[in-house]
């Protein structure tokens, strides 16, 4: 069994005095893609925070490669973060700059290169999303699909060891939707990175996932494999698998 490069113990997160997170307990494993699913307002983007200390937890540690983080200065974070990439739920392309230019950012923030090799690496991420001669466009120039091609890419710049995935697929049409699954798959095949992929694509969840956790009332009510998940006895999170209206849902 692959150690973990995340260990995360007792994490509590509340907002306005409301719990969202309560007591998490959770590994991520070196190598594998992790899936959190959940329904709206769980705290599923919230736990992906406090991965990369985006988020600090009210209590609870998150430890990186064995060293703790939750109680780093924001500057002390910035070692890790380089070693830790993220695709943002919206993409979060910088609108006033390039194809080139975005995916060049994180190159140009934390690494020596020179500008052949900038335009290099550059091309070799987005040629690794299935993009070419794409370089020179604007954001605004790019369909839905595209841009979250250009983030994956940008994301992967610096060739980092983790990439954490925030509802890649919200906004996409269910054939974009795969053809995302499929890239993030193959760019974890070919990097060897580790994901964690937060969704509630379950298409998607399944075609990317090698264990799936489920979120519920501030805990993960359910952490294992797709097997597993499919002879759950944890009615909630069949119903929520299935599409089917929960009893909350019909009182």
């Amino acid at each position: 069994m692959a150690t973990p490069i995340f260990t995360v113990r007792g994490l509590v997160k509340k907002y306005d005095g409301k719990p969202v997170l309560e007591g998490l307990d959770f590994d991520v494993r070196r190598g594998e893609s992790l899936v959190i699913l959940g329904r709206s307002g769980s705290g599923k983007s919230v736990t992906l925070r406090q991965l990369n200390g985006l988020e600090k937890p009210d209590s609870g540690t998150v430890s990186f490669d064995g060293v703790e983080i939750t109680s780093m200065h924001e500057k002390d974070l910035y070692p890790i973060r380089r070693r830790i990439g993220m695709l943002f739920q919206g993409g979060a392309l910088f609108d006033s700059m390039t194809v080139e230019e975005n995916v060049s950012f994180p190159l140009r923030e934390h690494r020596d290169m020179d500008e052949e090799e900038i335009l290099e690496r550059v091309r070799q991420k987005l040629s690794l999303v299935g993009l070419k001669d794409v370089e020179e466009l604007m954001p605004s120039e790019l369909s839905g699909g595209m841009k979250k091609r250009v983030a994956l890419a940008r994301s992967l710049a610096l060739d980092p060891e983790v990439v954490l995935f925030d509802e890649p697929s919200t906004g996409l049409d269910p054939m974009t939707s795969a053809l995302i699954a499929h890239l993030i798959r193959q760019s974890q095949a070919s990097l060897a990175t580790t994901s964690v992929v937060v969704t509630h694509d379950i298409p998607l969840a399944r075609h990317v996932g090698d264990r799936v956790a489920f979120l519920c009332q501030g805990t993960f009510s359910f952490l294992g494999t797709w097997e597993q998940a499919d002879q759950t006895s944890d009615q909630v999170f069949g119903d929520f698998l299935a599409g089917r209206m929960g009893d909350e849902d019909a009182a």
